[in-house]
């Protein structure tokens, strides 16, 4: 089977791809809400997260590019909850990512393809927010002497 992917024509539809599904929140009027997102997860990614780093996978499924974008329209992994939403920019995040697994074919060995990994060290400590504005008021700026820029 040949798929073609849109600017990616180094890669091929079985190429390794690795899925993660995270725990996010939306702020609306106040209130915070929490939803799945599926979001490909780079190779850079993967080896921090092996580490043992704070994260918010719950889980990660190692796949090929066809399988989740099958003529460049995203579907939905096997085990993936039905309410998961794709991350923004789905498609181009997965071509990225499958290119880091290319580059670096020895961060498919974490999680061999067609399994699932699921012993990461989960957090929803520190809230992934997905829709938060940051506001910089003049309060944030950092004091600095006013020798600072000076030549002494």
């Amino acid at each position: 089977m040949t798929t073609s992917y849109l600017n990616a024509p180094d890669l091929a539809a079985e190429d390794y791809l690795l899925l993660g599904l995270a725990t996010c929140f939306i702020k609306v009027d106040g209130e915070v809400f929490q939803v799945k997102v599926v979001e490909p997860i780079p190779s850079a990614a993967l080896e921090a997260l092996v580490k043992g780093i704070a994260t918010s996978y719950e889980l990660a499924t190692a796949t090929t590019l066809s399988a989740v974008l099958p003529e460049n329209q995203p579907q939905l992994p096997p085990g993936f909850p039905p309410d998961a939403q794709f991350c923004d920019e789905f498609a181009f995040r997965a071509i990225a990512a499958a290119r880091t697994y290319k580059s670096r074919p020895e961060a498919q060995a974490h999680v061999p393809l067609g399994t699932t990994k699921t012993d990461f060290n989960y957090s929803t400590e520190r809230k992934r927010v997905l829709n938060s504005d940051r506001i910089v008021k003049p309060e944030d700026n950092v004091k600095q002497h006013a020798y600072t820029h000076q030549v002494l």
